[in-house]
């Protein structure tokens, strides 16, 4: 029977701290919601041979952890976590060419020690059966209006990593002068919820009219038959990827990379697409049937060196606006 150990964030910094690395186990830590860790970790272990430790936490917790190990690493490798996060501490990260770099879309390349893992639109994910046709918001900006006070659901830019990469988005496509100005009044008709699952489920629910969260995570509920649709902001919609990473100074680089070539195979990347309904980074591997192509959308993506020098900036910034 497949095993592996999974930590909870809650146990804290350091629960790992005097395990004995073993040539052939890594450790991963990852912000994945269970069904695929569930999936991947078995398919790579009887792949490779190779055992999985597995620490799944939010994003913030896990870059947290990952500081406070610097100086003697536990994890081997991040695995799905904002690029903007592993930007930011890109010290702490080894660069590593995968062995399929040249099946990597070029789009989704750029970012510093890391690389990107699947591609993620942000959506509006809206319920249908609270918000007529044709009334929906179709701009960031119509998110602003007082109608929608305590109808759109957003996760919390401080503790979610969509979150954060929706905020920023606002703030490139406006420039932070006017970009602040209008998110300060969109955050006025936010209900934060503190978890990115749970802006699609209770907006599927009708907890919510609208909700800000990731291409994949509304199209699940889509697919599964919820009153929802999907409408993707026209003033400039962001298409970036979230990464995987090799940690610097981790007990087992080679089983590190190992991993990172497994989780941007062709056989995983497709996988991904059929689970998770995340657009793959891969050129060799289509995108879910039903979403419309990128080129039909308004893509404005950021810098990724931008965001990750101004992260710890933007979010006191947010925090700032949330307590007043």
């Amino acid at each position: 029977m497949h095993r592996y150990r999974l930590l909870a964030a809650a146990l804290g910094l350091g629960t790992l701290m005097g395990a004995p690395a073993i040539a052939q186990s890594i450790t991963v830590y990852t912000a994945h919601a269970p069904e695929i860790y569930q999936a991947v970790v078995p398919k790579f272990e009887a792949a490779t041979g190779i055992r999985v430790e597995l620490v799944q936490a939010g994003s913030g917790d896990i870059v947290q952890r990952a500081r406070a190990e610097a100086a003697n690493p536990i994890a081997d490798v991040i695995w799905s976590i904002g690029g903007e996060a592993l930007e930011a501490n890109s010290g702490l990260l080894e660069p590593y060419t995968p062995a399929e770099i040249d099946k990597i879309n070029p789009l989704y390349l750029g970012g510093t020690n890391w690389l990107p893992y699947t591609a993620i639109p942000m959506a509006f994910i809206v319920n249908t059966n609270l918000v007529p046709d044709g009334e929906e918001p179709t701009t960031w900006a119509d998110l602003a209006d007082p109608k929608w006070k305590g109808r759109v659901a957003f996760a919390g830019a401080d503790g979610s990593g969509s979150a954060f990469i929706q905020m920023a988005t606002v703030l490139h496509v406006y420039g932070e002068e006017e970009g602040w100005k209008l998110f300060e009044k969109m955050m006025a008709n936010f209900v934060i919820t503190n978890s990115s699952g749970a802006v699609p489920r209770g907006t599927a629910g009708g907890e919510y009219a609208v909700g800000l969260t990731l291409e994949e995570a509304a199209y699940r509920y889509v697919t599964g038959g919820a009153p929802v649709k999907i409408v993707y902001p026209a003033d400039g919609n962001y298409a970036g990827a979230d990464a995987v990473a090799l940690v610097r100074g981790g007990p087992n680089p080679e089983g590190g990379k190992a991993f990172i070539d497994f989780v941007l195979s062709a056989e995983i990347q497709g996988f991904l697409v059929e689970a998770m309904k995340r657009r793959s980074v891969r050129t060799d591997v289509a995108d879910p049937a039903g979403l419309i192509p990128l080129s039909e959308m308004n893509i404005n993506n950021y810098a990724i060196a931008w965001a990750g020098e101004n992260r710890e900036r933007f979010i006191r910034q947010y925090l700032a606006i949330l307590r007043r």
